[in-house]
This record gives structure tokens, sequence and C-alpha cells, in this order.
């Protein structure tokens, strides 16, 4: 395992913490009352591991349990798992590089709530499968309350994903999400009724999912494929296809190699609409 201090001798060569740092100080220069929150977050913190603990320590904290105490137990699930703050590295690149509102690395650790549940679940995912029930159970109660996501701490979710806004965002507990996948608000991927077992989707890598659609089912969405806004997915969908409506139907082909990089929800191009 590693130490608090082996994992700040890292930072040095961590270009994702080395940008954010920058783009903290540039800011602090820009909107000085923000000085003590970003000092705080991220100038006076060790690395991006540290930052991030800080920050979600801020966020899940109340009545029932202190700051302190949910930054230690963040902290030392980082510590006792460095691909937590890989993975995080790679979701924060992730809503740089798709996010048209984000101009800034800096900005989904200290603002994008999207983000920020997604790593409070890797924590609580990393609890349950320590035996940690009932504290996973809490993190997963605490990240609903105030980030309005409900992702189940058994729940498996890849790298490079960008939930983006992240209003009731709801992921069941045998649900598989893959890596580099892009989802919008009030996207459900649920069970369908009270069956045991394996009862959620598994969604492939490079999937993009619009706003609002339910996947719903034991189903697999396969790699690179497109779910419309709106749409309700009952049945199997195949690699780099698009389906849309309720019941979803394929409609056509992905239109691109990959629709969770490029964010293109258009079902046709403009000039077929305007005909």
């Amino acid at each position: 395992m590693q130490n608090r201090q082996e994992i700040a001798n890292v930072s040095g060569l961590d270009p994702v913490w080395t940008r954010i740092q920058d783009e903290a100080r540039s800011m602090v220069a820009d909107e000085p009352r923000l000085a003590g929150l970003v000092h705080a977050s991220v100038l006076n913190r060790r690395n991006f591991e540290d930052a991030l603990c800080y920050r979600l320590g801020q966020k899940l904290a109340s009545g029932e349990m202190t700051e302190g105490l949910v930054r230690e137990i963040l902290i030392e699930a980082h510590e006792d798992d460095p691909t937590l703050g890989q993975a995080a590295r790679a979701d924060a690149v992730a809503v740089l590089e798709r996010d048209p509102a984000c101009h800034r690395l800096i900005q989904p650790l200290m603002f994008f709530k999207g983000f920020q549940a997604v790593q409070a679940y890797r924590v609580a995912h990393r609890l349950w499968h320590r035996g940690r029930v009932d504290m996973a159970y809490f993190l997963q109660m605490r990240t609903s309350e105030v980030f309005g996501v409900d992702i189940h701490p058994g729940a498996v979710i890849g790298r490079g994903i960008m939930i983006d806004h992240a209003h009731s965002i709801v992921i069941g507990e045998t649900a598989r999400v893959g890596d580099n996948v892009s989802m919008l608000h009030s996207v459900t991927l649920g069970g369908t009724g009270k069956e045991d077992g394996v009862r959620h989707p598994k969604i492939g890598d490079g999937v993009l999912i619009g706003a609002g659609a339910a996947i719903l089912g034991n189903i697999e969405v396969g790699h690179c494929s497109r779910i419309a806004a709106g749409s309700v997915v009952l049945v199997e969908v195949p690699p780099c296809k698009t389906v849309a409506g309720v019941p979803a139907r394929i409609v056509g082909e992905a239109g691109c190699d990959q629709p969770a990089q490029s964010m293109n929800h258009l079902l046709m191009e403009r000039s077929t609409l305007d005909e």
C-alpha cells in the first residue's frame, strides 16, 4: 500500500495535477473572493488525490458525519487503491474533452457534480468490495442527497466517464458501464421488476446515452452505440447502432466511430430535416 507521502511524490510527474494547480492560481487572480476556497481545495493540497478527497469531504459532510471523518474514509480508500485516482484523472479529462461548457480541468474538481458524484461512487464501490457494505451505502445515500445521482456501490463503471448535468441519474446494483461512456441527465440503468440476481443493463465502451433515456433489464448495449434522448430500451442493442423511441428501435448507424466523444445527438442531418 502506498502511503500519503509516496502518493505525493508522484505529483511532480502528474500533468493533470500540474495543470489544475496552474488553473487554480489563475482562478484566484481572476476572482479573489474565491481565493480561500481555491487555496483550501487545491493550492494547499499535496496532490490530486488529496484535493479530490478534500473537495468531496466538503460536499458529503453532514450532521451525521463530519467533514474530517468523511475525508479520512476517502483518503484511506485512495491510499488502498491508487487506481481510484487514475480513474478520476481519466474522468476529468473526459469532461474537458466532451463538455463544451468545460474549459479548464479544475472545473470538474471544483464545480461539476457529475464528476464529483462518480468519484464518490468509486470510493463506495471500493468499500463495497472490501466488505464495508454499510459505509458504502452511507456514501451512496449522501451522494444521492447532495448530487441527485444514485449509483449503487455494487455497480461496475469504467474509466473516462462523463455525466453531463447529472440530474436524476440512477444506476442499479448489477449494472455494468464500460470505458469512455457519456450520458446526460435523467438516465436510468434499471431493472424491470423484483427479480434477484443480474438484472441491470451492460453498457459497452464508447456508448452515448441521451437525456432521459431508460435502459431496463439484463440486456447488453453494444460498444459505440447511441441511445437517443427519451428512449426506453428493453432489448439488446447491437454495436455501432443508433436506437430511438418508446420502445426503442434501431433507426440507423451510430454515425461515427466514437459517439461518446463526438457527443452528436442528431438522428439525421439538418439538411434532411429542412427538406
